[in-house]
């Protein structure tokens, strides 16, 4: 069989939404990517939720980490359509918990629904931003997985969104509600070691480059719309090794984005960072996959040195004035051993014992997804908001450059720009595929 190059974005649009996209855009509609924007003119307004309604949900990518996050959706919750450009991930799902619910190729049409109060986007962090802001702009609260973001600025124009639209955007950092991460990083931003002398972190590794020339194309699986998987990357045949996209730096950031996305997370915790970030970063050692020292404008130096498997992914080591203290996924080491055993205090141990103790306590979200619930009533800001995330997220981003640059550069994190590099700057941003810009509006 010949190898089917993609369509173009606008062509891959189907016929019915390209009579209302013509319709909509000229009633003065949002322009937007995937061939035009099927938002209304006007943005849905928000269902008022009464105390005994659940909060009715779509799915918007619904592979693995997805899959476990519907199944991890609490009783608040109630999934009402599934969602996913690979249409038999969508439907293995649906049949194997015997579900009824409708399944879109075409997220569009999910977040066209008025039933819906609120998505989970679990798609690759390439994937992720424009139909995130795309439930904003039709009036739906959000849980995004992390990476929240694949570059800086795209991270800034989700943020945006967000704010312009009210709503509420949880990231998938599922340690912000673990109380044995929350304890641990307390301590240490409220001095109770005193001085933050050095915090050591996982040298996460990067992507790779994609290979060039493009490896020859393969014909595109049935239920696939390649096009739309692809999304802002640059166009290419299909080829099932594209589809460990976690490898390649055009859909990823590597483990850094990864694990760096929960470890870094902590850190920004631990030290009130949370609205901000370093000052100054330079490599240690060359390569794709150098160590990077970085420094707030505190003074506290954050080393990217310890080797992956050798020390927390999901955290960091503070070394500071009282002693040392080793944060990780839902557990903690110190040096005194006083220390944990005074945070353990602060725990109830029979409670997280009951939360985390099954199969799936190291990819458990369900206490998470509650917060995001909560916080979809009470109109709150959920424990890993959108700016959280993204400014997380944005340190990762930051390693990668430090290598990719090689050499000493100062950052702003207020502005989000190099100071006086040209060429670090070209590096916030990618450029995007025709027809998957950046929604406005």
């Amino acid at each position: 069989m010949r190898a089917h190059k993609p369509r173009s974005p606008v062509r891959a649009t189907r016929r019915q939404f390209l009579r209302t996209s013509a319709a909509t855009l000229a009633a003065g509609t949002l322009s937007g990517s995937l061939g035009g924007s099927l938002m209304p003119a006007r943005r849905a307004r928000a269902r008022d939720l009464g105390p005994n309604d659940r909060i009715r949900v779509g799915a918007i990518g619904v592979g693995g980490r997805a899959s476990l996050l519907l199944d991890q959706l609490p009783e608040a919750g109630e999934i009402v359509a599934l969602s996913d450009c690979n249409l038999p991930r969508a439907e293995a799902f649906k049949a194997k918990r015997n579900g009824a619910w409708p399944i879109y190729q075409d997220y569009r049409q999910l977040l066209d629904r008025q039933d819906i109060d609120a998505v989970i986007v679990a798609t690759g962090d390439f994937q992720r931003v424009i139909p995130c802001i795309h439930a904003c702009q039709a009036g739906k609260d959000v849980y995004a997985e992390k990476p929240l973001t694949l570059y800086i600025r795209e991270g800034r124009a989700l943020v945006d969104a967000v704010r312009k639209h009210k709503r509420i955007l949880q990231v998938g950092s599922q340690q912000r509600s673990m109380a044995m991460n929350r304890v641990a990083c307390e301590l240490v931003r409220t001095g109770g070691l005193g001085k933050v002398l050095e915090v050591r972190a996982i040298n996460y590794t990067g992507p790779q480059d994609s290979p060039n020339p493009y490896p020859d194309g393969q014909p595109v699986p049935e239920g696939l719309d390649w096009n739309v998987w692809l999304n802002q990357a640059a166009d290419r045949l299909f080829h099932p090794d594209w589809m460990p996209w976690m490898r390649w730096r055009d859909f990823s950031g590597g483990e850094m984005t990864n694990w760096g996305a929960h470890g870094i997370d902590q850190i920004q915790w631990a030290l009130g960072a949370d609205g901000t970030g370093p000052v100054e970063m330079h490599p240690l050692s060359g390569g794709p996959n150098g160590e990077v020292a970085m420094k707030y404008a505190t003074g506290v130096p954050v080393n990217f040195v310890i080797q992956p498997g050798r020390g927390p992914m999901g955290g960091a080591i503070f070394v500071c004035e009282k002693g040392k203290l080793e944060i990780n996924r839902n557990k903690f080491t110190s040096n005194p051993p006083e220390i944990a055993a005074e945070l353990n205090k602060l725990v109830d141990a029979a409670e997280e014992e009951r939360k985390w103790s099954d199969e799936l306590a190291l990819w458990q979200a369900r206490w998470h997804m509650q917060n995001w619930l909560d916080c979809i009533r009470s109109r709150e800001l959920p424990v890993a908001d959108v700016e959280i995330g993204h400014r997380s997220v944005s340190i990762c981003h930051l390693a990668n450059i430090t290598r990719a640059i090689g050499r000493p550069l100062k950052w702003d994190p207020a502005r989000e720009q190099f100071a006086g590099d040209d060429e670090a700057n070209a590096l916030v941003d990618r450029p995007r595929r025709q027809g998957f810009e950046l929604p406005t509006g």
